[in-house]
């Protein structure tokens, strides 16, 4: 039996700010400016007053407003903030969606990468217990603090989205691979212990380590797990219908289709633009928008690679 996506929802904001009009821009040195008007992002999607819990109990409560079952499974994946300490926003997302019988847990620690490192322990799980026929992932992007703008590594936008995994779902998961490298794991961070909510900021230890070092080591890491991946599903390059990525900076784009020699498709741009950068949620919302727009049929299939600061890497083959 195969293992595949059953549903996707995805929640985007209504409302739009354009990025020059973002409060912090006024705090930015003529450098920092000029990197977030390379960005690509031009407007962010807001949600005020809600939570990431919030959003992502309202999209799984959306998505599953029609399901004959509850899912066996949540996988909340970690926001940039928790709402609370101590306490479970798994368990909360679990309250607020009306799912009595799902045990919840969160999967954390890895930034972007989160939804695909979900959706592949997610199959696993299926694979390990037959009883098992539908798992839920769930995930909300917000800023950390009250800035969205974080340099050098893009504009952050709201959204939510929620997913299942199920047995004989289509797309099916064909392959996957994935790298950590702690090293990296302090690179970012945010002094939230001795520093009100107003003024947490996101500090980047060295931004030449992220720009340069862990951009050539997911240069490497990528390749990689590219050429693992394919050949586990005993294709080759020429057989993938396109390629998605996370939405971080205009820039990436361009930047990872030299070292793969594999186009991005320009849904990844669009949302880029449109919403700025949805965290784990991006290529989630690349993904369902594909499905959607007819640019792939059945048997094709996609390629889907993610990678985050902290650092992790994936990359996913998916069969339409």
């Amino acid at each position: 039996m195969t293992i595949g996506i059953g549903a996707i929802r995805c929640l985007l904001p209504g409302d739009r700010v354009e990025v020059a009009e973002l409060p912090e821009m006024l705090r930015l040195t003529d450098t920092e400016k000029e990197f977030v008007a390379r960005s690509g992002v031009r407007t962010v999607g807001v949600f005020d007053g809600k939570s990431p819990a919030e959003l992502a109990a309202q999209a799984c409560r959306e998505l599953l407003i029609d399901a004959p079952t509850e899912p066996d499974l949540m996988i909340l994946i970690g926001p940039r903030a928790p709402d609370v300490l101590i306490g479970s926003d798994a368990g909360r997302v679990q309250a607020e969606s009306n799912l009595a019988s799902t045990f919840p847990f969160t999967l954390d620690g890895l930034g972007c990468a989160g939804s695909s490192a979900a959706w592949a322990l997610a199959r696993d799980l299926l694979i390990a217990d037959p009883a098992r026929n539908s798992i839920l992932i769930t995930y909300a992007s917000r800023p950390t603090g009250v800035d969205r703008i974080r340099v050098p590594v893009t504009v952050i936008g709201d959204g939510a989205f929620a997913m299942t995994m199920v047995r004989g779902g289509r797309p099916v998961l064909r392959a996957h691979r994935m790298e950590a490298d702690g090293r990296f794991h302090d690179l970012f961070r945010v002094d939230y212990k001795q520093t009100p909510f107003e003024q947490w900021r996101e500090e980047c230890r060295d931004n030449d380590v992220y720009s340069f070092q862990l951009a050539m080591e997911s240069r490497v890491r990528l390749s990689r797990l590219v050429d693992q991946v394919l050949a586990d599903a005993s294709v080759t390059k020429a057989d993938v219908a396109t390629t998605l990525m996370q939405n971080v900076t205009a820039s990436a784009y361009t930047f990872y289709e030299k070292v793969l020699g594999l186009p991005i498709h320009p849904v990844c741009a669009a949302h880029l633009a449109d919403g700025g950068h949805l965290g784990a949620m991006d290529v989630v919302l690349n993904l369902d928008q594909l499905l959607r727009t007819g640019d792939v049929g059945p048997g094709d299939l996609v390629l889907v690679l993610s990678n985050s600061p902290v650092a992790a890497w994936t990359v996913t083959l998916w069969e339409v």
